[in-house]
Parts: C-alpha cells; structure tokens; sequence
C-alpha cells in the first residue's frame, strides 16, 4: 500500500505525542479525501469521534453539516450522494450510534449510492471488559458495504500507509458498482491533538490500491453479444422501461428513434422530456393491456425497476406470451423479481444504447410508436381536464404530485403513494425527481431531502406523507438554521393512505384496519412544524399551495387530504384515461 520515504513528515511523527498522531492521522485521511473530491461531511456529535470531527471540522474545502440523530445524520449524507453522485463522510461516536446508521447503508447498497461510513470506536483494550458505549463493531453492517477495514490505533510506524488507506476506502465507494464503504477508527484517549505536517501526497493511481476499481463506461453484455440483440430488436415490436440509473439519456433517445420504440420514463430516469416517452403509462398499461396491438415483442428495461405493479403484472404476462426481455443496469447484480429476464448487459445503459444503435437496426413499423404516443396524448389530455375542472375545490393527492412533477430544481418523492402518483400522474418534464427506492422504505425522507438539497445546492420540494412525516420528525431539530432552499409538502390523510389501496381494507373489518393499517395519529403537524420555528401553513385550494411554495420563509405546507376519497380519486383518473383512449 506504499513505501516507506525519507519524508520529514514522517520524522517528526515518530517522537510525537500519541494523541498528536491520531489528530495528524485524521488529517491525513481526510486531506486525502478532499483531493479525491469530497465535498461534504454529516456528523453526529460524540466524544470518541473528537478526532476525525475535529480534522473535518478545520477543513474550510468541505461543508460539514451537524445532526444530533445518526438516523437524521445518515440520511442526510445519502441525500447528498444521490444528488451530487459525491459521497459524504458520515461520522458518528462509538457504541449504538453506529448502529443507528445501518437503515440508510442498506438504501445505500440497494440503491447504489456511494457512502463514506466512518465510526469511531474503543480501542481494543477497552472491548470485553464492560467499558460504556463499547459494542462489537467489527463488520457491523455485514456484507450491504463494499469494503468494511478496521484500522489500528494510529500509529506512526505506518504513517507511509495513511494517504493509501484514504484512497482505497474512497475508491471502494465509487465506481459501476457504487454503495457504502464502512471504516471502523479505534482511538486511545486523550482524543484532542494537535495536527503535524501531513505525510506527503503523492499519485495514487486507483488500480494500485484496489481491485475493482471504477469501470465507469465500460460494459460487458451476457448471454449474447450486442449485435445479436440487434438483430434480435431490428423490425420488432418493442418498448423501453427507463427507470434510474441512466447516465447518459441521448442514447436512449437515439435508439427509441432510431428503433421507433415508445419509452416509458419513469420520473427518475431522466427520460420524460424525451419527444418518444409515455409518462402515464400506468394507467394507459391498465386500459390496453389485454389490446392485441399493443403488445410488444420485446422489452428493454434500463436502470431501476419503476413502482407501478401493473407494469410489472403486464411484463411478466408478455414475457409468459414469449417476449423477450432485457435488462441493462451498471451494477453487476440481478433485478428481476418476476424471473422474466432473458438476456443482462452489464453497463451504463445509455452507452449500451448508443452501442446497439452502432450495430444497425431496422425500426418497428411506423404505427407502432404512433400508437402509443396517440394514447399518451390522450391520457395527458384527459389528466389535465380532469385536474382543472377539479381545480378550484380541494386538492387532491394526484392533483399535488402532478403541480410538483413540473416544479424548479430537485423534487424529493417518498416511497408510498407519493412516489406512485408522481410516476402516475406527473407531467412530461425535465425535473430532476429523486427517491429512496432500494429498500422502499419510509424512514429518513425528510433527512434525504435536507441532503439532496445540500448536494445540489439547487431550489428543493419534498412530496411526503403524513406518515413518513412523523418518522422523521427528529430531522426538523435545526432545520430552520441550515439556510436551505427547501420546501416541506405533506399530504396528511391521518394515517397510512396506501394501505386503504389493498385488499385487507375490503377483507377486515373497519376497526381492525384502521388499527393495523389506517393508524390514524391525530397529530398536529403544523404545530410541531412552528415549534421547530419553521415557517409553516395549511393549503386549502391549489392558489394557496402555489402561493405556500413561492413563499421561502415556509418551510412545511400541509395538504389535507381523505384516504376514502383517495382511492376514489384514484379510481376516476384511471376511468378518465381508459375512456380518453377507447375515444
């Protein structure tokens, strides 16, 4: 991992003081850090972390945002990396403080979302003998991380190596293959130095320090070669299912037209202003999937899965008809929970397009695409005469997520409803929409959003439920003090509204969902919002949500909303569209 110089650095570290060498240790890293590209750091205040805290905290190169939850705090650095593609340091104090951080490692892994976990820890004298705050942090995220190393109590014997250990943890987190790295940091007390002259910085070349280093544009396809998917496309009747994760969206674009596919954007994808993208194609899947003419031959699926399951039944019905079905995603790993993929290519999926497109394709006859950009026209038309007869009363939930869809700089969408009425209902834009959809879950949406508007530096909106609300509620601690551009939209139907969408609200009684499922909470949401001293009001019509948003001094906008009335509203857009096309 290096060699040993005649570096004076390393002269003087040898009489140091120990607790000058850990405070030069620290340094070191995260000097090494910063030339590499960090930008950012999250950290939950602790007394064993004092060292790596303090080198973070005297570099004026990097923010360095404080949140007193680790939950909060992990969060936050997620929401940095998914907006920037730049891990964050997340650093937190020993014992179950780490342990606090393992929700968004797991959303970092699945999503592959790069993360720099740094944990402080005892040192191995104090383990096993009942020292407070001392747990087994040893591979504490089992195998979700890329590279998890523990490094010794520093020391300056090995002081050469400190510049090498940086690059490979940070090399570790990037790459086609992207996620959380873990770095356990033992340190000895007393844990406030001083920094000496820093071991100096020479080429780090990533191949040298670790295997399988970044690979960003290259690409391996499996089992078949390019040019026989080709030929396998050419004169086809196919789609693409753009879902995150794609990098370069104009080779998606050259190939739809190129093949005359219709793509069917999820808002993720980056792919919603392309002149080829269906964006209801929820709910048009639900009026023509039984249609004979609308049935591809063969599915291209880039990136993430979206969230509709009616696109995901419909797949999974034409794959049993005999389409074929590929998957293009950059990551080394499966998507496939229907088993219905027949063909992998491993790489990033607008170059893998603009690869195919190199091959020579025939395109699908003309009326294929025409067909489908027909129904999107007239799905759009339909969501948007049904929105603006419903304008002036209430806003309902759909109605919320598609003024948003269209809204300046970053949207932050929660898993549940939320993120399904914007892909359902969103319009056609280029916004940039952000989701936790690795492991779909709830906890640490307002934390993601205070990170993604950290790691964009661009205007941000959260469309969140009320539920998701009050799982995080420990985010708003300081909120008001981080001068973001960050708006708060909550729809609140007093309860868990996507539950009133599955069977058991029709199989159990009324009482005993509303206890399991509906969980109403009757909490008061605009008066912890003020308590937080955030700016904070109820929108009664769609005037007053524009007005809320345009408003910078408030923070969190309440959205009323009925569960019951919900799914109805659900219901007649779908109806709407249905009707719009059989027209």
């Amino acid at each position: 991992m290096g060699e040993v110089s005649t570096d004076p650095a390393l002269e003087r570290l040898a009489t140091a003081a120990p607790a000058d060498v850990q405070a030069t240790f620290c340094a070191t890293l995260v000097d090494q850090w910063i030339r590499m590209g960090m930008q950012h750091a999250v950290v939950s205040p602790g007394s064993r972390s004092t060292p790596m805290a303090l080198a973070l905290a005297d570099r004026p190169e990097i923010g360095v945002h404080v949140a007193i939850d680790e939950r909060s705090a992990s969060f936050i650095a997620l929401g940095i990396a998914s907006a920037s593609g730049v891990p964050a340091a997340l650093l937190c104090t020993s014992g179950t403080a780490a342990a606090h951080f393992h929700a968004a490692v797991v959303e970092a892994d699945l999503s592959g979302v790069p993360m720099l976990v740094l944990t402080a820890d005892r040192p191995p004298e104090l383990h096993g003998v009942g020292a407070p705050q001392t747990i087994d942090q040893f591979e504490l995220y089992g195998d979700v991380v890329r590279v998890f190393a523990s490094a010794e109590v520093p020391d300056s014997r090995s002081a050469h190596e400190w510049r090498a250990l940086a690059a490979e943890i940070w090399w570790a987190t990037l790459g086609d293959d992207s996620g959380p790295v873990h770095l356990n940091l033992p340190f000895r007390e007393p844990l406030v130095g001083t920094t000496l002259g820093l071991p100096m910085a020479g080429e780090i070349d990533a191949h040298d320090v670790i295997d399988g280093a970044s690979t960003a544009g290259e690409w391996f396809a499996s089992p078949v070669p390019l040019e026989e998917l080709a030929i396998s496309f050419s004169g086809k009747a196919g789609l693409i299912v753009a879902g995150r994760g794609i990098a370069d969206v104009s080779g998606v674009a050259r190939l739809s037209e190129t093949l005359g596919w219709p793509v069917f954007a999820d808002p993720r994808s980056g792919c919603r202003s392309l002149s080829t993208a269906v964006c209801a194609f929820d709910p048009i899947v639900r009026a023509v999937s039984t249609r004979p003419e609308f049935q591809p031959d063969v599915v291209l699926h880039l990136g993430e899965q979206p969230a509709s399951k009616v696109l995901g039944q419909w797949m999974q019905a034409r794959a049993a008809a005999g389409a074929e079905h590929v998957h293009v995603f950059a990551p080394q790993r499966i998507i496939d929970p229907a088993g219905i993929v027949t063909a992998r290519v491993y790489g990033e999926p607008g170059a893998v397009c603009s690869a195919i497109v190199a091959e020579g394709l025939e395109p699908a006859p003309a009326s294929w695409l025409a067909r489908w950009t027909a129904a999107e026209s007239a799905a759009q038309a339909a969501l948007d005469a049904a929105f603006s007869a419903a304008s002036d009363g209430s806003p309902s939930e759909p109605m919320v997520a598609r003024a948003l869809s269209a809204s300046d700089g970053v949207l932050v969408v929660s898993s549940s409803m939320p993120v399904r009425d914007v892909e359902w209902f969103g319009a056609a834009s280029s916004t940039t929409v952000l989701s936790n959809r690795g492991a779909n879950g709830i906890d640490g949406v307002i934390a993601s959003a205070i990170g993604a508007a950290i790691g964009s530096g661009q205007r941000t909106t959260l469309l969140i439920g009320d539920v998701a609300f009050c799982h995080d509620l420990s985010s708003l601690v300081g909120l008001s003090a981080r001068g973001l551009d960050l708006t708060i939209v909550v729809v609140d139907n007093d309860g868990g509204g996507i539950f009133s969408f599955l069977p058991q609200r029709g199989t159990l009684g009324a009482d005993r969902f509303e206890q399991l499922f509906g969980t109403p909470h009757g909490t008061d949401l605009i008066g912890i919002a003020r308590a937080h001293g955030l700016g904070a009001r109820t929108a009664h019509t769609m005037l007053d949500l524009q007005e809320a948003l345009d408003d910078r001094e408030c923070v969190v906008v309440r959205v009323v909303s009925d569960r019951d009335q919900n799914v109805i509203d659900h219901d007649a857009l779908h109806a709407a569209v249905a009707a719009a096309i059989t027209a």
